[in-house]
């Protein structure tokens, strides 16, 4: 027993320096990799006409809407109601904003 302890003990530095050797060797997580522009994945290119078709669906309800809130203000006119109308102007325009920039929001994000 002694003979085998001896011999385990003898190679314990050559063992130390082993792990060692592979500590040191082994990666260390260096952060976010860069992906730079990316590879599209098959299919890209119909995804991107359904976004383009959402998009001008978008733009389409945006003009819809500021010629809803004339039309409204055009039938009230007479009665006064010019605030509701500036509000609901307020949130058509806010959304003609954000379609008009959502991919220059998404560029600066990503």
């Amino acid at each position: 027993m002694s003979s085998l302890l001896a011999a385990v003990l003898s190679d314990v530095p050559t063992y130390v320096t082993h792990v060692g050797h592979l500590a040191a060797a082994s990666p260390q997580p260096s952060g976010v990799p860069d992906v730079g522009e990316g590879e599209p994945p098959p299919g890209a290119d119909d995804l991107l006409k359904v976004l383009k078709w959402v998009a001008w669906s978008v733009t389409a309800l945006c003009v819809a809407g500021i010629f809803g809130v004339a039309a409204r203000m055009a039938v009230d006119h007479s009665r006064g109601g010019g605030r509701e109308h500036a509000r609901g102007l307020g949130f058509v325009l806010g959304a003609c904003v954000l379609v008009g920039s959502a991919s220059g929001i998404v560029g600066a994000l990503v």
